[in-house]
């Protein structure tokens, strides 16, 4: 409910209606400003937090490129995730151009496809880098041939591949190249109003510099769009460290090995005497038959104890410990 008006401010209010220096339109024109239009033909699926997840999981998978292409690549390659927004898919197909490079991929276990798309002057650097070139594109486009698609693909297993690790806190991966498409107009994978979230990517390759477009349908996302958001993503994370990371971490403390030796006593004698030493030799050390032993776990000594036997080997038994190093 609005604020109710006093007599005065009534009164007021006439008086400066009748005088003119106040208008009504103003304030529906104010109004009719604040109003904002609704497409009911493109909802806006994906919020502003569901695009900020996306850049932050491929921000990851940003930095596992340009780990691991370099190693098939041999070249230096820079990759750094640009922007994300949301569009149908009509938009999104009718801004590929012609030749391109469309990689189909699998998004299992969830259903349907994505589209990574990638400049076509990356796809030829790649095929350059690859046959022992320089890693040049070409200074004009042409259609790729068979064996350049196949090389090219080789490239493309290992980009979808990476993206089990930097989707791993949303869900497990199993994603799959099912084909590269170089032609836009059989790009048809969605109903062209379908809304999508496109997260552009520039990958500099040596001094070549083209955009990676990764294009996910929200048919595909909408059975885990509740997990794209940063708060689950962290909450998951930390609740996964404070879980495998500390049995692992356990597992392998328990598995360590560390040495252990009980000091008989300690002696000192000349060079001389050392070399000459024969079996049935005395030594005599600073410990009587009654003391009991220093026991050091690695260089610090934790443990007093009296020589024994076990069986048929020798033995100590644990007396005292001492609590300080």
């Amino acid at each position: 409910m609005g604020d109710v008006l006093s007599q005065n401010e009534i009164d007021n209010l006439l008086s400066a209606l009748n005088s003119g220096e106040f208008d009504p339109m103003e304030i529906d024109g104010e109004d009719e400003r604040q109003i904002k239009e609704y497409d009911f033909a493109r909802p806006s699926k994906f919020s502003k937090e569901h695009l900020r997840t996306l850049v932050f999981i491929f921000e990851h998978y940003a930095r596992l490129l340009s780990t691991n292409l370099p190693v098939y690549l041999r070249k230096s390659v820079q990759v750094e995730v640009m922007h994300s927004e949301a569009a149908t898919y009509q938009e999104f197909s009718n801004s590929l151009s012609d030749p391109v490079l469309l990689g189909v991929v699998n998004f299992t276990p969830l259903e349907g496809n994505i589209i990574m798309e990638m400049a076509t002057g990356l796809g030829y650097a790649i095929v350059d880098r690859m046959l022992g070139g320089d890693g040049q594109p070409l200074e004009k486009n042409r259609e790729f041939t068979e064996i350049e698609l196949t090389i090219i693909e080789r490239i493309l297993v290992v980009c979808v591949n990476l993206l089990v690790e930097s989707w791993q806190s949303v869900l497990q991966l199993e994603p799959l190249l099912e084909r590269i498409e170089t032609n836009s107009q059989f790009a048809q994978f969605v109903t062209p109003n379908e809304m999508t979230s496109i997260i552009t990517m520039n990958i500099k390759i040596g001094n070549v510099e083209g955009l990676m477009n990764v294009c996910i349908p929200y048919a595909v996302l909408e059975p885990v769009i509740d997990k794209v958001n940063t708060k689950y993503w962290y909450s998951t994370s930390q609740t996964k460290d404070d879980g495998v990371y500390r049995e692992v971490l356990e597992d392998s403390l328990r598995r360590a090995k560390i040495p252990v030796r009980a000091i008989m006593g300690r002696s000192a004698i000349s060079v001389n005497d050392f070399i000459h030493l024969q079996p049935g030799d005395i030594i005599k050390v600073n410990t009587r038959i009654e003391d009991e032993l220093d026991v050091y776990v690695g260089n610090i000594k934790k443990f007093s104890a009296i020589p024994g036997a076990f069986e048929d080997s020798y033995a100590v038994k644990i007396k005292s410990i001492y609590r300080e190093e």
